[in-house]
């Protein structure tokens, strides 16, 4: 891995630890930086990990003893994919890439209009989207929008409907993109308005997250790059 790539991983790493910090805050819990990983002593909301490696050659045990592993569900973004969590009772999730945009404006432009959404019905509304009648728009709360470095994106029709969206969130270096979805086409769809809100508003910072699979291939289709793997640990 080149130096640039490993500077990469390291900044989307911390970005999107930052971003699991604020869900987790949104949820009242409490978590806590350490100069090898964030944590959450207790269980975090669903599809966020309890822990996430900053720096790689993080001990697996003294990790694991940070989060509480008697409930169901604990799970560690092993950022470096350089862990091995078996002895601590986890099994890999999934496998995927960071990946990493320079701070261009997208190809393709968007015919819809986009938003930051900065008001609880607007969010439920985004939030409503993003869940496709799952029963999850939940956890999207009301007390995310008081955190300054998150903007949830929320690409409308021309009829006033979500039907777009992402989250943006802002750190220091990079500004990290997760939960993009598109209600008609999927992440093809998604994207466009995505990278063009998130143009807009931070035209000087470079654009990360992670994927995997389909999801991963669309990313490059949209200027994306792949810098390195990832690995998620579910405990149980």
């Amino acid at each position: 891995m080149t130096t640039s790539k490993q500077f990469m991983v390291r900044a989307a790493a911390r970005n999107n630890a930052e971003w699991c910090a604020a869900m987790s805050r949104s949820h009242g819990l409490v978590s806590e930086f350490g100069p090898e990983a964030w944590a959450a002593p207790a269980r975090t909301p669903q599809y966020y990990p309890d822990a996430v490696t900053l720096v790689p050659g993080v001990d697996p045990a003294g990790l694991a003893a940070r989060i509480d592993t008697t409930a169901p569900g604990a799970s560690v973004k092993d950022s470096f994919a350089d862990l091995d969590l078996t002895a601590a009772g986890f099994q890999v999730l999934f496998e995927a890439q960071w990946i990493h945009r320079p701070a261009t404006a997208p190809a393709i432009s968007s015919d819809l209009a986009w938003e930051v959404a900065d008001a609880p019905d607007t969010l439920r509304a985004w939030a409503l989207a993003w869940d496709d009648e799952e029963g999850n728009a939940d956890l999207f709360r009301p007390e995310l929008l008081d955190d300054p470095a998150t903007f949830v994106l929320a690409g409308r029709a021309p009829g006033g409907q979500v039907v777009a969206g992402a989250v943006a969130s802002r750190s220091g270096q990079v500004v990290g993109i997760s939960n993009v979805f598109a209600s008609d086409g999927g992440p093809d769809a998604a994207w466009p308005v995505v990278l063009e809100a998130v143009h807009r508003l931070f035209p000087d910072l470079p654009v990360v997250g992670y994927e995997h699979g389909a999801d991963l291939e669309t990313a490059v289709r949209h200027g994306f790059e792949p810098v390195g793997p990832l690995r998620i640990w579910l405990h149980g």
